[in-house]
């Protein structure tokens, strides 16, 4: 059976019924006196009667039109009211994001907030509720001002695949840089080899315009039965040396190689941790506890994609494992690849070699021109212990242990058709970096080994080989000392780094061989850089990104352990970086962390 529902009258409908009773009443009104002078000329008697009549149709009508209007003026009070609780029942729409600039992060803020991190690469955050104290692996990206947004926003390049989200990182930078003398290196620095001034290379400076920094990845994060698992990948443009892989198309194309920069997944559940795949090496200095991630590694905010010169860093495979006791402390210990090197890679400078071994440069030892071609013993051992007593403090202790082999060449016998040498070595970093004042960060990186010259941007080399074919580990030494600063919108930093390595020679036929000889010309014996610049945060909003004007001036000195007679006795340049930087949206999930 259906029911049906009775409609409330309309007003239209109202005042219809209004107009259709009101016409019968000014008729009889109207009727009324005719009828009445001709009732009262031709029957006196009833004319009582039909007034008596008339008056009561009237008075019926009057009632039913007060009843009409009353039913109007009910029924658009109930309107009224219908109106006002819908209107109540919307949701609150959202402010609009404010125009005004965004403060710059910070270099020790939580990561979590907005304009909190520091560092290179952007994430992005779901609609999850607000996120809790950060564990060891939920950081974001340094230098970036990444916008983050607020509980109950969702950042616009978040995807969410099953149960795992994945989150598109990276920035776009166009970087200019202008340097006083020629090093031939694209963007990136060679440190070691800028020419002197009475070189060809000297007399000439350079400026370039590049996009090669810009970078592109994502990082995954899932929870499986109480592990949390985050994947990362980060490339950029910097492949075959930063240059393209045909130089005569660089005369009207820029064909830059795309290069993996990182590439692992990390497991954590409670108290342990566990890594593996190509990513910032243990030995790199942390702004955080031992996480891998770019926001909570030191690398300097400077735009020279070799960063600053003494600087400890590399990007290779590793398996990691790590222990958090409690957040204050972290263990972490890693197995990384290692390499035979000799010197010779990123502008340092190579060892001399006795003559049976001048045909093993780039093949039996990597004099960085060799392409994992180099026999490696085993993998490097590095171990740290990391220490964060707040968000103000962090300090650090590392050791690294490496081992090198090689086969002697010369001395063939039926026995023992190749003689081998094998030596362990190592090196040991002490790093800080603390607030010691309000928006103001100290930083202070040292590094001394005896074997691992490989670990500061490849300047030193990791040994060199005597004239009875065995192995002398070399020594060498580098530092970076410097602050970070917030004022306004704007980051600033200045930083000072060095590089010494001292001499280590034999003699082999009446000529030295080795490192730091005085009768040969450019094998460093120093080298140092000192940097100011500024990060200002132009504009930025949780929806759409940031973008950041970014400024750098370095001053880069290289002193050799022999300059040539008339040659002057350093090698020197200044160079300005200019990059304009758009940065993804949003943060990373809160989800397992």
């Amino acid at each position: 059976m259906t029911k049906r529902i009775r409609k409330p009258w309309s007003a239209a409908a109202i005042l219809a019924c209004l107009g259709a009773l009101a016409l019968p009443v000014a008729a009889q009104n109207s009727n009324s006196d005719s009828s009445d002078t001709t009732a009262a000329k031709t029957n006196s008697v009833g004319a009582p009667s039909e007034i008596e009549q008339l008056k009561k149709m009237l008075l019926d009508q009057q009632r039913q039109i007060d009843e009409l209007r009353r039913a109007l003026s009910t029924q658009q009070s109930a309107q009224q009211k219908t109106a006002a609780t819908s209107e109540a029942a919307k949701p609150a729409e959202k402010a609009a994001p404010a125009d005004a600039l965004a403060a710059p992060i910070h270099p020790g803020a939580a990561t979590h907030e907005v304009g909190s991190s520091l560092g290179e690469v952007a994430s992005t955050t779901p609609a999850l509720p607000p996120p809790p104290p950060p564990s060891p692996t939920s950081a974001l990206p340094p230098a970036i001002t990444t916008p983050v947004p607020q509980a109950g926003e969702t950042s616009p390049l978040q995807l969410k695949i099953g149960d795992t989200y994945i989150t598109p990182v990276g920035f776009m930078d166009m970087t200019l840089v202008s340097r006083s003398t020629n090093p031939g290196s694209g963007i990136g620095t060679n440190f070691g080899s800028i020419p002197y001034g009475n070189a060809q290379t000297g007399a000439l400076s350079e400026t370039r315009l590049s996009i090669q920094n810009s970078r592109i990845g994502a990082r995954f994060d899932a929870a499986y039965h109480g592990w949390n698992i985050l994947g990362y990948w980060e490339s950029d443009f910097l492949g075959q040396l930063g240059n393209p892989p045909n130089g005569g198309l660089a005369v009207s194309s820029n064909p830059y190689v795309f290069r993996m920069r990182l590439y692992w997944v990390d497991l954590t559940k409670g108290k342990f941790e566990f890594l593996a795949g190509q990513s910032w090496s243990l030995a790199t200095p942390n702004r955080r506890g031992i996480s891998p991630l770019p926001g909570d590694v030191f690398y300097s905010q400077d735009m020279d994609v070799n960063y600053q010169l003494g600087l400890v860093w590399s990007r290779v495979g590793s398996y990691r494992f790590g222990f958090h006791p409690n957040n204050k402390v972290a263990f972490g210990f890693a197995l990384e690849n290692s390499e035979p090197y000799i010197g010779g890679g990123n502008g340092g400078s190579a060892v001399t070699l006795p003559s049976a071994f001048s045909a093993q440069a780039g093949a039996e030892l990597n004099n960085g021109s060799s392409v994992i071609s180099a026999p490696a013993l085993m993998p490097d051992l590095i171990a740290k212990l990391a220490f964060d007593p707040s968000s103000r403090l962090h300090f650090e202790l590392v050791g690294i242990g490496v081992a090198d082999k090689i086969a002697n060449p010369t001395g063939v016998s039926t026995l023992t058709p190749f003689a081998t040498s094998t030596a362990f070595g190592g090196g040991g970093e002490a790093n800080l970096n603390a607030a010691v004042a309000k928006n103001f960060r100290l930083i202070v990186n040292s590094f001394w080994s005896d074997g691992a010259g490989r670990y500061v941007f490849g300047q030193a080399p990791d040994f060199m080989i005597r004239n009875n074919g065995t192995i002398s580990l070399m020594h060498s030494a580098s530092g970076v000392g410097g602050f970070e600063a917030t004022a306004g919108k704007a980051l600033l930093f200045a930083y000072y780094g060095g590089v010494y390595i001292p001499q280590d020679t034999d003699i082999n036929g009446g000529t030295k061989v080795g490192y730091g000889m005085l009768s040969s010309d450019g094998q460093n014996r120093a080298e140092q850089e000192f940097t100011l610049g500024s990060n200002i945060t132009l504009m930025k909003d949780p929806k759409w990104g940031a973008v950041n004007l970014i400024f750098q001036y370095s001053y880069v000195q290289r002193n050799p352990w022999l300059a040539a007679a008339g040659a002057p006795d350093n090698a020197h340049l200044s160079m300005g970086f200019f990059d304009l930087r758009y940065t993804l949206p949003g943060s990373a999930p809160t989800i397992g962390h």
